[in-house]
């Protein structure tokens, strides 16, 4: 049996978890959305997409596929799939067929995230080699990340973040489902995570319908209302 009104499936970026999305959930289940927001593996794009699309796959209706951050990039590749009706993009990156982030980012200034950023070896399954993973120095997460958010909440992230495998930076994606699908983006104009003309940049090449709050890279968070109008506009089009 398949639902007419679509399910929302939140999907988290880079050194965050599904709470991130704590103050959205329960404006999107107020108006009676089914919502999803799974944990994202953040071990590599290619495998991170898949492990999307197939939850997405689970699914028995429409679906609305809401990247933030990293987990942009994570729709532009899950998003093919069939019943996939809509993308929502919230300060992330949208990437062009065959193009990896550092091939996005390097094309503008550094934000203030890369001096920040901490490396750490992690082991491999199979293999000799340790993977890299990718975190945020914990002192100076708060206000890279989540300076409008409230301080008790943004040192406990700091704390407990989910690290990014160092490989997903290069990995390119094989499809932009943007191409395809309807499709919008949030810049985070305050942004200091992402540079906020990457994220207009993506949005621009792919013709979406752009907003822009002036807020850090947690929008989530800090702007809930803001960030659930735009989803349900997403909604809308889908004709539930």
């Amino acid at each position: 049996m398949t639902t007419s009104a679509p399910t929302v499936v939140l999907v988290h970026g880079a050194f965050a978890d599904a709470s991130s999305f704590a103050r959205v959930i329960p404006e999107l289940l107020a108006d009676g959305l089914e919502v999803l927001a799974p944990a994202v593996p953040n071990r590599s794009l290619l495998g991170d997409a898949a492990y999307i699309a197939s939850i997405v796959r689970r699914i028995p209706g429409p679906v609305v596929l809401v990247g933030h951050s990293y987990g942009g990039a994570v729709i532009t590749v899950a998003g093919v799939e069939e019943n996939v009706q809509a993308l929502v993009y919230l300060a992330g990156y949208a990437l062009e067929e065959g193009e990896s982030l550092g091939e996005l980012q390097g094309r503008f200034p550094d934000s203030d995230l890369a001096p920040a950023l901490v490396l750490s070896p992690f082991p491999v399954e199979g293999s000799d080699e340790p993977g890299t993973d990718v975190t945020v120095d914990i002192d100076k997460f708060p206000a890279i990340f989540a300076a409008d958010v409230d301080p008790g909440l943004a040192r406990t992230l700091a704390v407990s973040q989910r690290p990014l495998a160092a490989a997903a930076f290069a990995e390119a994606a094989p499809v932009a489902a943007w191409r395809t699908k309807p499709s919008w983006g949030l810049v985070s104009s305050a942004d200091l995570t992402i540079n906020p003309d990457v994220e207009r940049f993506g949005y621009q090449r792919a013709g979406m319908t752009t907003v822009e709050v002036d807020s850090s890279h947690l929008v989530m968070l800090a702007h809930p209302k803001e960030v659930a109008d735009l989803i349900r506009e997403a909604v809308r089009s889908t004709g539930a």
